[in-house]
């Protein structure tokens, strides 16, 4: 009898998977591709529908009040780069979890990813200016991302189910096709950063800018009074008294300058008014330019901060242009608007005070205005924080009610009005600094506009105060600077100041947070004499 060995079973192969790297790396470079494409798509259509900027402004508008106060006053005027790159540093986590989770099969990933893809859609479609030509970036944002994991996915599969060295070849295919879609992406990116701005040196509103800056070197202004001598204290090392465009502090929600031109720029007044006001920039520029310097102090400056600046800005008087409209009785709140949706309401009444000096600025320190401070018109109060009045980019002028209309911060919890406080900052010497001992100079900036500063006085640990020197200056709108030269032994001192107004009325040292209205204290200023 002959046996018979019977054939092995045939054994099923494992099916294909990717290893953990190609599978984080797939989504990453899903993820890259499709952030890229809808920048670009944005930047050639509509600026302001970039889903990851877009997402950023709903973040903005949806955090709750003390979320926001802790980014401004920790990050200051870095806190729109430092939310961008929290949204970047997200975006790449669930890249990768996208890849993670498809391992063999694609479609996890592709819903993780078309998920991102709806929230970018979700976010652009709920902005303030949302037109139908903005769903073209999310679209192409959310079928960039998912067809690129599709295919990269696909190409690494077919290396798992390969033999060496066809498997070789198809990682290295999709080692070179996952470094393009990411390089892709990048580069997609950039160049849709640059459309939305505007950087062109031949057009947009880099080359409408220098126009306006040409303009206003020739146009006829009413200038400022001269300023005195004896403004700064350069001796003293302390601020100067002119802030200069680049240094001059910047808060606001936008996390993409406005592209605008002062061709198309427009403005329109309307609301409770006997005329409604429809306004070209050419029209403003007919009218008569004045030169002021003033002092803008941000609501969310801490006691001692630098949330506060000078400038000399120029432009055609508020309360000129709302007397032309004719606000109607009870009127009590003029309600600004920039093009990106945001509000502000100002008091009428301030705004229509005869000497007040508020402004529809155009300049700054001697050219147009910066695109991140409002070019090419923005509003300019003495006086009142700037949540409440310095709309930037402005749109429309609405006369209403306080009781009709709230503005963005007040629905955020601010306070209504918003005039600013009396305030001073301690320069020199820095924080935690060593100086010799013996005689030290302590000086600083106060401001308490509209009505000046009369008065500074400083102390140490705690004992009599002693008034310091003040520099000139040419009016209440603007701070003051001043300086004190104490006679300190070795140690550790703690020096604190205190600012009186022109009314005479000194800065309350209850402690106070930023919000509702305005912080309140005396600063203070710890270092080491040796």
């Amino acid at each position: 009898m002959t046996s018979t060995t019977s054939p092995p079973a045939p054994t099923t192969p494992a099916p294909a998977r990717l290893a953990t790297g190609q599978a984080a790396g797939i989504g990453l470079a899903a993820t890259v591709l499709g952030v890229g494409a809808g920048q670009l798509v944005a930047g050639l259509f509509s600026p302001s529908s970039a889903p990851l900027l877009a997402v950023g402004d709903r973040v903005i508008n949806l955090s709750p009040q003390p979320l926001v106060e802790f980014a401004t006053s920790t990050f200051g005027t870095a806190d729109k780069a430092v939310l961008i790159a929290g949204i970047v540093v997200l975006l790449v986590v669930v890249g990768a979890v996208a890849g993670l989770v498809s391992r063999r099969d694609e479609r996890p990933g592709s819903g993780v990813l078309a998920g991102l893809g709806v929230v970018g859609v979700a976010a652009v479609a709920t902005g303030s200016s949302f037109g139908p030509l903005d769903l073209l970036a999310p679209a192409a944002a959310l079928f960039s991302a998912v067809w690129a994991f599709r295919r990269l996915h696909r190409v690494g599969l077919r290396a798992g189910r390969q033999r060496e060295p066809a498997a070789g070849l198809t990682r290295r295919r999709l080692l070179a096709a996952g470094s393009a879609a990411g390089l892709g992406g990048l580069l997609a990116g950039a160049a849709g950063v640059g459309l939305g701005s505007g950087l062109s040196a031949t057009g947009g509103p880099a080359a409408s800018r220098d126009a306006v800056t040409r303009r206003l070197a020739t146009a006829t202004v009413t200038r400022a009074p001269a300023l005195p001598p004896g403004v700064d204290l350069p001796d003293a090392g302390v601020t100067r008294f002119a802030t200069a465009n680049a240094d001059f502090y910047r808060i606001d929600t936008a996390l993409r300058v406005p592209s605008l031109t002062a061709e198309s720029w427009r403005l329109r007044v309307h609301g409770m008014v006997a005329r409604e006001l429809d306004i070209g920039f050419d029209d403003l520029m007919r009218r008569p330019l004045v030169e002021r310097w003033v002092t803008m102090t941000c609501v969310s400056n801490e006691v001692g901060g630098d949330l506060v600046s000078n400038a000399r800005f120029v432009g055609v008087d508020l309360r000129e242009l709302l007397l032309e409209a004719g606000p109607l009785p009870g009127a009590d709140q003029v309600l600004s608007t920039s093009t990106d949706g945001w509000t502000a309401g100002s008091p009428t009444s301030v705004l229509l005070e005869p000497g007040r000096g508020a402004l529809l600025a155009v300049g700054m320190n001697g050219e147009a205005l910066p695109r991140e401070h409002g070019f090419p018109v923005r509003i300019v109060v003495p006086g009142l924080y700037g949540y409440v009045s310095a709309t930037k980019w402005l749109e429309q002028i609405e006369l209403t009610t306080f009781a009709d209309r709230q503005a963005y911060w007040i629905d955020q919890g601010w306070g209504v009005l918003g005039p600013i406080k009396t305030g001073a900052r301690i320069d020199v010497p820095g924080a935690f600094a060593s100086v010799p001992a013996g005689p030290v100079t302590i000086a600083g900036s106060a401001w308490s506009q509209p009505r000046g500063i009369s008065r500074v006085e400083v102390r140490v640990d705690g004992g009599p105060w002693q008034e310091a020197s003040l520099a000139a200056t040419p009016g209440g709108d603007t701070w003051r600077m001043w300086k004190a030269v104490l006679d300190l032994p070795a140690g550790r001192p703690t020096v604190e100041c205190r600012a009186t107004d022109a009314d005479g009325s000194t800065q309350t040292d209850q402690r106070a947070d930023p919000i509702p209205d305005g912080a309140t204290g005396w600063p203070s200023r710890r270092f080491t004499v040796g």
